[in-house]
């Protein structure tokens, strides 16, 4: 499921965001690389220690935290700390799959983080840069993104994804990974529907509330916790 979910932060918070990273000190994209991306992978990113890095990971986190539309696609367990990269001069990232387990090491000690989905929260709006178009491949065909700076595109993990070469400007954009408390992307993406009807029948209640609408929203919170209790990993 590619789910885009936008206003993950204001425009301030992106603005405040771009005057950090503008004089951000970079290094070369393939230090969170696997063998196969770093063949790929040409771009600049700051490095997960990096004071910058770890300041704005903690803003993003905390509009994670606050946002619903994302916690009811990614049911996250576990978030991999955002990290930070820039596209810029003809750099792309060609065609590859992230790694299964990443390792973070923001507490000192390696813990494994199995990445069932991937996430990119664009920086830049699409007029500050041509290209750099994050192309996704699915069993429904190709997707070019190139989303508002704020928001946010969750997708499997497991993709065959690229960044086309930004050809004009420069292209800044968080990324990160997330361990789900659900592993099988169908069934997230059924969960999610559910949720999305439950809210609907919600908002109808508020409006006219009658004994059937109260009773049918009833059993479908009860069918989706059903359900996530028979698939969640916890």
């Amino acid at each position: 499921m590619l789910l885009h979910v936008p206003d993950i932060l204001t425009a301030e918070q992106v603005a405040a965001c771009r005057r950090k990273l503008d004089t951000a000190a970079w290094a070369n994209g393939r230090i969170t690389a696997g063998h196969q991306s770093a063949l790929a992978k040409d771009n600049l990113q700051l490095p997960e220690t990096d004071p910058l890095a770890c300041e704005l990971g903690a803003l993003v986190l905390e509009a994670l935290n606050r946002n619903t539309t994302f916690f009811a696609g990614a049911l996250p367990r576990r978030i991999f700390p955002p990290l930070f990269n820039c596209y810029r001069g003809g750099q792309s990232f060609d065609y590859h799959v992230d790694n299964a387990v990443r390792y973070d090491r923001s507490g000192g000690d390696a813990i494994p983080l199995r990445t069932d989905l991937s996430a990119t929260l664009f920086l830049s709006s699409p007029d500050e840069y041509d290209g750099g178009e994050l192309v996704i491949e699915d069993s429904f065909g190709t997707h070019d993104v190139k989303l508002p700076a704020g928001d946010l595109l969750l997708y499997p993990a497991s993709s065959l994804h690229r960044v086309m070469p930004v050809t004009r400007g420069a292209r800044f954009a968080s990324f990160f990974w997330i361990q789900s408390l659900v592993r099988d992307d169908g069934e997230r993406r059924l969960l999610f529907d559910l949720d999305l009807a439950i809210q609907t029948l919600a908002g109808e209640s508020n409006v006219a509330s009658t004994t059937t609408q109260n009773a049918a929203q009833l059993r479908l919170t009860g069918v989706y916790h059903n359900l996530l209790r028979r698939w969640a990993d916890v």
